[in-house]
């Protein structure tokens, strides 16, 4: 397994993606588009995929979509960018998508812009 696959636990297929959102396949592609979901070839099989801990029930969490800009302004792929949100932080007390998911966000977006200096 690659580094990645090591942080992230579970990988949702984009057709899984759009099942737990209740919507359309196209609509997935569309958040991919814009910016608010990244996916990765993951596996053998190298099946685009989105961390399962980017969707919280049914729909993509809140504030990912504005640190993925700031990361991708940071000049992070989406590789990187993925890696930083799932690398335990000690001075956070867990790791950056953990934060995302209870609403520090703009603890978050801070520590992100930071990387761009």
């Amino acid at each position: 397994m690659s580094e990645i696959e090591d942080l992230v636990s579970e990988w949702l297929p984009l057709p899984e993606v759009a099942e737990r959102l209740g919507c359309k396949i196209t609509k997935v592609h569309g958040l991919l588009d814009e910016r608010a979901l990244v996916a990765l070839r993951i596996g053998e099989r190298g099946i685009r995929s989105v961390p399962a801990l980017f969707i919280d029930g049914d729909h993509v969490v809140d504030s990912l979509k504005g640190t993925i800009a700031v990361l991708a302004d940071a000049g992070f792929s989406d590789e990187e960018l993925i890696v930083w949100l799932f690398t335990p932080d000690e001075s956070l007390g867990g790791r950056p998508i953990d934060a995302l998911r209870q609403g520090r966000k703009t603890e978050i977006r801070r520590r992100a812009q930071i990387l761009a200096w």
